[in-house]
């Protein structure tokens, strides 16, 4: 038998059926379910200084267990001195087993290492389903080996949801284990 993450079994088993009682959905396929995750970072001193693309996308691929991306300039900005096509950060999408992995992991280890956590707030929804949490530091997470970091960068995590509310999208990532703030 092959491998199946514990959250991906756990929507399976427990979550199609609380959000199909939840919301009175008739059939399994209009349950809400969890698309991607994207995870990425901006780094603005990559102008001054190429080498920080390569460790944002050396850290991101070493959370995440993929290969990470750099991300070009869409237009020229002078005051920044940036041209188009320049890297200035870094991102990783995240499907299917992969994705589980890693919101399992963000879950239950990552963030309760920050520091006075209470939980994620829930402003980050978008309106569409969607729901996007910042995190501050890069070494909560332990993959990271604190010794080989330059320097602390945080990173934003958007989860993309097939719910069409904001309420339908914030029950699947509280049945699936985010913790909001009360």
């Amino acid at each position: 038998m092959s491998y199946i993450p514990r959250l991906k079994q756990e929507y399976k088993e427990r979550v199609i059926k609380a959000l199909s009682e939840e919301f009175g959905y008739k059939n399994v396929m209009q349950v809400p379910k969890l698309q991607k995750i994207v995870v990425s970072r901006g780094v603005g001193a990559a102008v001054a200084d190429k080498k920080l693309i390569d460790h944002a996308v050396e850290e991101l691929s070493n959370i995440t267990g993929q290969k990470a991306v750099a991300t070009m300039s869409k237009k020229d900005v002078a005051a920044f001195k940036l041209r188009k096509g320049m890297p200035i950060g870094a991102k990783v999408t995240l499907r299917g087993e992969r994705m589980y992995e890693f919101l399992d992991r963000l879950i239950t280890m990552a963030l309760p290492r920050v520091r006075d956590f209470q939980g994620v707030r829930a402003t980050g929804f978008d309106g569409r389903g969607n729901y996007s949490l910042g995190v501050t530091e890069q070494i909560i997470f332990p993959e990271i080996n604190i010794d080989r970091i330059n320097r602390i960068n945080g990173m934003d995590i958007t989860f993309v949801t097939s719910a069409e509310t904001d309420k339908e999208a914030k029950s699947l990532l509280t049945q699936l284990g985010i913790p909001f703030k009360k």
